[in-house]
């Protein structure tokens, strides 16, 4: 999907409809559903020109027999009909969806036109090489440092890093958190994975892999001496673990987050002026996926491709034809 609608070009999207007014509040809630393979994840969501719906799989046995974990597609549709308009590839939706929104928190935390000297990845997954992909589109990046649970995985981010044109990239621990001034994580992590303690003043750190009330990337240190900003004030308080936990320890109030994503692109919020770190969490919402998908169907029609050779060149596993 990248090949037409690149990280940039997908923040935009997403940030064109906030700026339309869309208000990630009313957004309907994830639905997760157990089956004996994993859960499903249901995520639907409408405008009055569009309207969509995710049908994810998580399937945490599947690396074991070769498969990604993350499955499932996305049904676009004519807004005012219901109509099918395309079947998008579920999970290349999401790679190109959840580096977009880290993009467009990146661009409204750093500051604009500010380079980052280090940025810490932790993860080496498909969103770790997309979140390469969306930092090094949106910023000027000094040092790319790689840090995996196996520490063999991390060099090949960090290979991608210099094919990005990074200059210096290599693998490192969690001892290299105090140096960077981005931090981004996008692991399947359910405890912390460093101390908050670490994070430099005026440091920013992006929280994209979970998205369970029982999971966090983050520890509670950092959620206390940060200025945090999330998607959805209700979507975090439903499925964010990196604030719920510290909530429930006492640690912070309920309402902690400073802003949410639309607050900071239509101007409402700023960032703050003192230095303390800066944390976006993302739990990843269906008007993402919709925003992401209606963007790539209209470059693919921008671009005159349609039927089969829209299948191939977008990652999608079927289209109709047009409403």
């Amino acid at each position: 999907m990248s090949r037409l609608l690149s990280p940039a070009a997908a923040a935009d999207a997403l940030a064109a409809v906030l700026r339309e007014g869309l208000d990630p509040e009313a957004a309907p809630p994830r639905t997760a559903v157990p089956v004996p393979a994993g859960e499903l994840l249901l995520m639907p969501a409408a405008s009055a020109a569009w309207a969509g719906v995710k049908v994810a799989g998580v399937a945490p046995g599947n690396p074991a027999r070769g498969l990604a974990r993350i499955t499932g597609s996305y049904l676009l549709l004519d807004g005012p009909s219901l109509c099918p308009v395309a079947v998008l590839d579920g999970a290349a939706l999401t790679a190109l969806r959840t580096p977009a929104v880290s993009a467009l928190a990146i661009r409204l935390l750093v500051g604009p036109g500010r380079p980052v000297r280090r940025l810490l990845l932790f993860g080496a997954g498909p969103q770790a090489y997309g979140h390469l992909a969306a930092v090094c589109a949106e910023r000027e990046v000094a040092e790319v440092v790689v840090v995996a649970r196996d520490p063999g995985r991390a060099a090949g981010p960090a290979a991608y890093a210099r094919d990005l044109g990074v200059p210096k990239a290599r693998t490192g621990t969690v001892a290299d958190v105090p140096d960077a001034d981005l931090v981004v994580c996008c692991t399947t992590a359910r405890t912390p994975l460093f101390d908050g303690r670490l994070v430099a003043p005026g440091a920013t750190v992006v929280a994209v892999g979970s998205h369970e009330p029982d999971a966090r990337e983050t520890d509670t240190e950092l959620v206390r001496r940060s200025a945090v900003y999330v998607e959805s004030r209700a979507a975090a308080a439903r499925e964010a673990g990196d604030l719920l936990i510290p909530e429930a320890e006492g640690a912070i109030g309920p309402g902690h987050a400073a802003g949410t994503l639309a607050d900071l692109v239509t101007g409402r919020v700023a960032p703050p002026d003192t230095a303390v770190p800066r944390l976006f969490k993302s739990v990843g919402m269906a008007w993402e996926d919709l925003a992401v998908a209606v963007a790539v169907h209209e470059a693919a029609r921008a671009a005159g491709l349609g039927g089969t050779d829209a299948a191939r060149t977008l990652g999608l596993t079927g289209l109709t034809g047009e409403t």
